[in-house]
């Protein structure tokens, strides 16, 4: 099992620092310190910022990858034809279990992140300027940064500053989801998809990035683009935040220069010397086998070219020891949970998508395996925001991937290898896995408090309740519900109060799960066998 990953974990780096410049004097920057190690920052115009930007090829670091020239200059165009200031929002929203890099720049260099948006709310005209984070480390840093400034959200500050905090969730991160909750409403995607550069915060044109985007920004207003890119490649100059978690010996936040071998990262956090599949670009990524690890360098195209993905910059490497197909599943059962309850495709699919892939470690056959193609297939392009088009991303990933463990699942007894639970993930919706200071509990979280079980000697197979709670329930071929009992997400506790309260048969009973109260003690073993999955928690 993993080591433990904590809000700021080791920070390494190759090369020259940039953007962990200053990590080796203190643990964090505050503003004198900040100044003394990077220097005093001039204004930039709008234009300018956009001619930087674009020479230096500066793209969303948070895993879209989106075009930051593109996006400043559609926000001060649709400012200027509207006649109103737009809004600066840096997503700090982390909230994928294997992802630190952002977390580590918002605790130990936040005033270098304040740099790029400020620069950017000037070049704007912007008023407004919003950090959104989720966990309480963050919170406190940034607005001991905001306070360093002497900026704050008061009535007379010329531009007003505050943190937006939002609960631990995979769907908090979405653009749409700051927006809302910067707006007053829950931090759950709207249902129909937006525009943020023409309709965000307000409704006003709102330039939103991630936070190391903004920091890259600062890093090249100071020195130039032509310093720039003397580090790294060409076609994608500067450094690159890495997470490196899983089977390693040190999980360790790392910056790189763009260009450097995969290979050399995992080696720096003391990987297995032939890793049997590296997860890239986190839960919404890609995995690459360890052939092509030796051939991927540490940039975008690269790894898009290998198969590979960028994403969050989350690398995750598993040893040949584990089930690859048994440590997928953990990860897909999460991302499951992690549905904001809202579009079908997505609270209905990725479940079904999670027991597609049970079904093949338990001996479903190729049945299984086509079932659980077709269901990738549908969740994506259909939800309102990208988590069913990334976990369908990785589920379709872990397929091609794994081959001869696919092989030995569908068609012989299995691959007879334990699932060791080197992937971290987040317990009962809260708090990740061996990763201790992950953010506040969450009362509105995805994980299960309760459990809904059926009675077999009431149920009648009447199918209501496959209607009403159709996260849980599907009806076999009998017409009878096809489990006796499950975990109820927590965005459909309501509706599976409404499910026992009208089974005909009164054959719904609810009760607290108290397994979920307690720490997980092991994680799921797969048996040798075709047969069963034994659970340890």
């Amino acid at each position: 099992m993993n080591e433990a990953l904590p809000d700021v974990p080791e920070v390494r780096v190759v090369g020259l620092p940039q953007l962990t410049s200053g990590f080796d004097l203190v643990e964090r920057l505050d503003l004198p310190m900040h100044l003394k190690v990077h220097g005093p920052l001039e204004p930039l115009g709008g234009e300018q910022l956009a001619q930087l930007s674009e020479r230096i090829n500066l793209k969303g670091r948070g895993g879209a990858g989106f075009p930051f020239h593109k996006k400043l200059r559609s926000v001060a165009e649709a400012a200027i034809k509207r006649g109103v200031r737009p809004v600066v929002v840096v997503n700090g929203s982390e909230d994928e279990p294997a992802c630190r890099k952002d977390t580590v720049l918002i605790n130990r260099a936040p005033h270098l992140i304040l740099d790029g948006a400020l620069l950017c709310a000037e070049a704007l005209g912007a008023r407004t300027l919003v950090v959104g984070v989720t966990r309480e480390s963050t919170q406190r840093s940034m607005e001991q940064a905001l306070a360093e400034r002497g900026l704050s959200n008061g009535r007379r500050s010329a531009l007003k500053a505050f943190v937006q905090r939002n609960p631990v969730r995979m769907v908090t991160g979405a653009a749409a989801s700051l927006i809302r909750s910067i707006d007053g409403g829950p931090a759950v995607p709207p249902g129909r998809k937006t525009s943020a550069s023409q309709n965000g915060v307000g409704g006003a044109p709102t330039l939103l990035s991630n936070a190391e985007t903004f920091a890259q920004l600062a890093i090249a207003a100071r020195i130039g683009p032509e310093r720039y890119g003397n580090t790294g490649l060409y076609d994608e100059p500067g450094t690159v935040m890495l997470t490196v978690s899983g089977a390693v010996a040190r999980p360790m936040v790392i910056e790189v220069p763009t260009g450097v071998p995969l290979r050399y990262v995992l080696q720096l956090a003391g990987a297995p010397p032939v890793p049997q599949g590296v997860l890239t670009g986190g839960y919404h990524g890609r995995w690459i086998d360890a052939a092509t690890v030796n051939e991927a360098i540490v940039s975008r195209n690269s790894l898009d070219a290998v198969g590979g993905a960028l994403g969050a910059g989350a690398i995750l490497p598993i040893t040949q020891e584990t089930c690859p197909l048994g440590e997928s599943l953990r990860v897909a059962q999460w991302l499951a949970e992690e549905s904001a309850g809202q579009c079908g495709p997505c609270y209905l699919g990725l479940p079904a998508a999670a027991r597609g892939m049970e079904d093949i470690l338990n001996g479903g056959g190729p049945a299984a395996l086509e079932a659980l193609k077709q269901v990738a297939k549908n969740v994506k392009r259909r939800g309102a925001c990208s988590h069913p088009d990334g976990s369908a991303m990785f589920l379709e990933s872990t397929i091609k991937a794994f081959t001869d463990d696919l092989a030995a699942h569908v068609l012989g007894n299995g691959c007879g290898r334990p699932v060791e639970g080197v992937l971290p993930l987040f317990e009962d919706g809260k708090m990740p896995t061996g990763i201790p200071g992950g953010g506040e509990p969450d009362d509105n979280g995805a994980g299960s408090r309760q459990k809904i079980y059926v009675d077999w000697t009431l149920c009648r197979g009447h199918g209501l309740c496959a209607d009403i709670l159709p996260e849980v329930f599907e009806l076999g071929a009998d017409g009878f519900p096809t489990v006796a009992q499950a975990k109820v997400p927590r965005f459909a506790e309501a509706k599976a109060l409404r499910a026992v309260r009208r089974c005909p048969a009164l054959a719904l009973r609810l009760e607290e799960d108290t397994r979920a109260q307690a720490p997980a003690k092991n994680l799921p073993v797969l048996s040798q066998g075709r047969g069963r999955r034994a659970l340890g928690r």
